[in-house]
């Protein structure tokens, strides 16, 4: 009998994928830990081994497809003896498209294409009836084409098909396309809209309108599901969290004169301490001295970390990774600049894991090094704070009661007021600049 392979979750929280690349193609006999395909998540490119043996009787998904919904059948392996030219059929679409219109697919960075991407044949579903009950057409009269998914939320949310690009296979209006379309409160279908407004969660963030065209030569580039992520992350961030910004100057004098020192005894061991690694250490330790920082809000519950676990925000093409320092607080700063270096490599190359980016109990993030004095940074959910680095630069500073020149960085915390007291804020943001004006607590 024909093995479907399905689009796997390759981590906890993925919902779709981009199928990157086949490292088969049909015809191919395949065993079990053979490399299948290239899957890019949101924040990385992991590859897909088989499980089972038999021949790869056929590809239902082309390499190059974003969106593909987890759980989405993207290849068949007919089995020793079988025919390979009988090919199992794909989920019915009626299954994706239902599942596509859940309310949870309904903002921007959930919506996925799996409709699309796998050729299914023509069956009569519900969504098929749509279509052929209310045929979208233009003010011209000619026939819009749209993927049935796509008619169907259109005349939930009172949306004029008529004024959309598609960007389907022929100009097919599809789902992505509908987000962030204005609704035209004239549509036909405008009495669907209490249904549609009762579906969408109150706490979903709004999409985005279009980018009204003012003239200007331009060109759009359709997000990346990491884009995408990170959008709508930070926009729920910023609506559910309150945040609190503390700021703090700090002398680093003694902590660059104590780096220069431990520099030089790491030398033998191909080891270079940078100040972040060692900002990363005094960030962590402060948490374990002030637990009330180290928390996460849950609604009804709040969750008391008992380790100190760092995200880094790490810059690489298309947006923003974290990599995680787990238990900061009781690793060496060599430990901690050994394990930063390997895992920055890893996220510029897409080549993460998920237990490596996913969780944390607190962010840092450093724009030192390109030269800002002072910034405020938008906590992670559902984390809880988030320090802030600016440049180290030779300011004035009143040094033993005298005015005189040291180096100082200013450092924000930012905090979700819900999980952390202002008072418990500022004795973090105070512990960590005692921590990093007098280092050797960092090494003892």
């Amino acid at each position: 009998m024909p093995i479907e392979l399905k689009m796997p979750a390759l981590s906890p929280t993925m919902e779709e994928g981009t199928l990157a690349k086949w490292l088969v193609k049909e015809g191919d006999t395949v065993k079990s830990g053979d490399l299948l395909a290239e899957i890019e998540t949101d924040k990385a490119t992991m590859e897909f081994e088989a499980i089972d043996e038999g021949v790869v009787s056929q590809i239902l998904v082309a390499e190059g497809t974003d969106g593909v919904k987890v759980g989405t059948v993207i290849a068949v392996i007919s089995g020793e003896g079988e025919d390979a030219s009988a090919k199992a059929a794909p989920a019915p679409a009626a299954k994706e498209e239902a599942k596509a219109a859940e309310p949870q697919d309904v903002t921007p960075a959930k919506a996925g294409a799996a409709s699309q991407s796998a050729p299914t044949p023509a069956a009569p579903t519900s969504a098929g009836a749509t279509e052929k009950a209310a045929p979208a057409t233009a003010a011209s009269g000619e026939r819009i084409k749209a993927s049935p998914l796509a008619k169907r939320l259109a005349a939930e949310r009172g949306i004029d098909l008529a004024t959309i690009i598609g960007t389907g296979p022929g100009g097919r209006i599809v789902k992505d396309d509908l987000d962030g379309a204005p609704a035209n409160a004239a549509a036909p279908a405008a009495a669907a809209a209490p249904a549609a407004a009762a579906a969408v969660p109150a706490s979903a963030p709004a999409a985005a309108g279009p980018i009204p065209d003012f003239g200007i030569p331009h060109e759009d580039t359709k997000l990346n599901g990491m884009r995408k992520t990170i959008a709508r992350r930070l926009t729920q961030s910023m609506q559910e969290a309150p945040h609190i910004y503390l700021t703090v100057d700090i002398r680093l004098d003694a902590l660059l004169k104590l780096r220069g020192e431990l520099n030089a005894s790491l030398e033998s061991r191909g080891v270079k301490l940078s100040v972040n690694d060692m900002l990363i250490k005094a960030l962590a330790v402060a948490l374990e001295r002030v637990p009330a920082c180290n928390v996460s809000f849950g609604g009804d519950v709040m969750r008391q970390y008992s380790r100190a676990d760092i995200s880094v925000a790490v810059s690489i093409p298309g947006g923003l990774i974290t990599p995680i320092i787990t238990d900061a607080g009781g690793k060496s700063m060599s430990k901690i600049s050994t394990e930063m270096a390997e895992l920055a490599a890893k996220a510029k190359e897409g080549k993460l894991q998920p237990n490596e980016y996913q969780g944390g109990t607190a962010s840092i993030s450093n724009m030192g090094m390109m030269g800002i004095k002072q910034f405020t940074a938008v906590i992670n959910p559902p984390q809880a704070m988030i320090m802030a680095i600016g440049a180290g630069e030779k300011r004035p500073y009143i040094v033993d009661d005298a005015l005189a020149i040291a180096t100082v960085m200013s450092a924000t915390g930012s905090f979700d007021h819900r999980a952390i007291d202002g008072a418990d804020g500022a004795l973090l943001m105070k512990t960590f600049k005692e921590l990093v004006e007098s280092p050797l607590g960092l090494v003892a």
